[in-house]
């Protein structure tokens, strides 16, 4: 089909299109199409191997054959099935017949009978999908994600001992460092990357109704069940639900789509700060010589990575709520509800996929301010305040938290010399004095 894509509908394929292109090939219709058509070749030449009698004649050779069907598979023939399905108006469907005309084609039409033996559509899509969705998580979208988190970890590295003013509740707080707090996000993204590895890729195979009602009565001394616990795990690569209805009750999905939502979660609360950060003046960006920042105001540079990051998080993250609360709720048997949203599940995957290149953008884009850093360090000496009344406790020294509260609510301004005095006038010590005066708001941060 001839595609323009600046007549798309979504900016997932129009404004965007460069972005998300790699997603295509596991999510667009024809990737979906092809998907369909390798579970339907490996069933039938798993049949093959049983053998069934009917199949015992099939050669190696004659298997290879029907394997290229997948691998040569093209966009004309993608557009074969759409073709087929405008008669049937069934997805499903069509690929078989279509299967059918390539069996013919390749000399192997005594066979094509066996083609979807015994099965229902949904043991095609509730394979096809998950393998869709494996795929392109494996391919493109943790890979993506492990050079996000390790660009944030260079940044932890090479900004580990840069000593930062800590802001709780927008307060000036005990100081950190830079690195440790970009940190942060890399322990929390790791964390559920490595819970997102226990998560199986499962898939629905047992017809009709999950039974092998068909097979059964067809074949009963052949063991379906085993036969269709291998068929997933050694030619699909997924797991295989045992008891289901018609469909594959997707809990396994929702658990990937949950997973997903909290890394998504994580990555806006990450650009928040980012953006808060920016706005505060403890980073700089690279300025792009030709980039506008204002189509009114020439001097902007503004933080719209960051921006554009969060806001296709938000759509990723609506999508993927949606998809874990509907998918796993289907009436009875089955009702058709899952069909029209399963279709969508490219659609986060494509909104996470922009916000993921745009965070690594705006992280590129970052030229630490330590004037600045260093500055709001120097004007918050309050934030010593802390250091103080805990050594004090430590020298059993009487109420030093209400002695430190009364000098930093004054509504003056504490100062270094503020501080120096109110320390000189302690009782205590002047050894103690002396460590209390070496406490400084740019060393006072705790373990590197």
């Amino acid at each position: 089909m001839d595609f323009q894509s600046l007549e798309a509908l979504s900016p997932i394929d129009g404004r965007y299109r460069r972005v998300t292109e790699p997603l295509a090939s596991f999510f667009s219709e024809s990737a979906i199409i092809r998907y369909r058509v390798l579970v339907e070749v490996e069933y039938f030449i798993a049949l093959c191997e049983i053998p069934l009698p009917q199949l015992i004649e099939v050669s190696v050779t004659q298997k290879k054959m029907i394997r290229e069907i997948v691998k040569e598979f093209t966009s004309a023939e993608a557009q074969r099935v759409k073709d087929i399905e405008k008669v049937t108006n069934h997805d499903v469907k069509a690929v078989e017949l279509f299967l059918r005309e390539k069996f013919d084609d390749i000399g192997l039409g005594a066979f094509k009978e066996f083609i979807h033996f015994g099965l229902t559509s949904q043991d095609i899509n509730n394979t096809a999908f998950p393998l869709a969705m494996m795929e392109s998580l494996r391919t493109v979208i943790f890979p993506l994600l492990d050079q996000l988190t390790n660009k944030l970890n260079d940044l932890a590295t090479e900004w580990k001992t840069v000593p930062m003013l800590a802001h709780t509740h927008g307060q000036p707080a005990s100081p950190t460092f830079v690195g440790k707090e970009i940190m942060v996000f890399v322990e929390r993204l790791q964390n559920q990357i490595s819970y997102f590895n226990t998560i199986p890729f499962t898939a629905k195979f047992g017809g009709a109704t999950g039974n092998f009602n068909a097979h059964h009565v067809a074949y009963p001394n052949i063991d379906w069940m085993e036969f269709a616990n291998s068929f997933s795990s050694v030619h699909l690569g997924l797991i295989r639900q045992k008891n289901t209805t018609q469909i594959e009750h997707y809990d396994h999905s929702a658990a990937c789509f949950d997973n997903l939502k909290r890394i998504n979660t994580i990555l806006v609360d990450l650009c928040r700060d980012m953006w808060t950060y920016i706005s505060m003046d403890y980073f700089k960006q690279k300025v792009v010589a030709n980039e506008v920042g204002s189509s009114a105001m020439p001097h902007k540079v503004n933080p719209i990575d960051f921006e554009n990051a969060e806001g296709n998080l938000g759509l990723a993250n609506a999508l993927f709520e949606h998809l874990s609360a509907k998918l796993p709720v289907s009436r009875l048997q089955r009702d058709l509800t899952d069909s029209t949203v399963i279709r969508n599940i490219g659609v986060p995957f494509g909104h996470s996929m922009i916000s993921y290149k745009s965070i690594l953008k705006g992280l590129g884009k970052l030229l630490i301010n330590e004037t600045k850093i260093s500055s709001d360090l120097e004007n918050n000496w309050a934030v010593v305040a802390e250091a103080i009344q805990t050594i004090l406790r430590r020298e059993n020294f009487p109420d030093p938290y209400n002695a430190l509260k009364a000098l930093t609510r004054t509504g003056s301004s504490i100062t270094k010399e503020t501080i120096s005095e109110f320390i000189e006038n302690l009782d205590v010590s002047d050894n103690i004095k002396t460590e209390l005066k070496r406490i400084r708001p740019d060393n006072y941060t705790g373990i590197v």
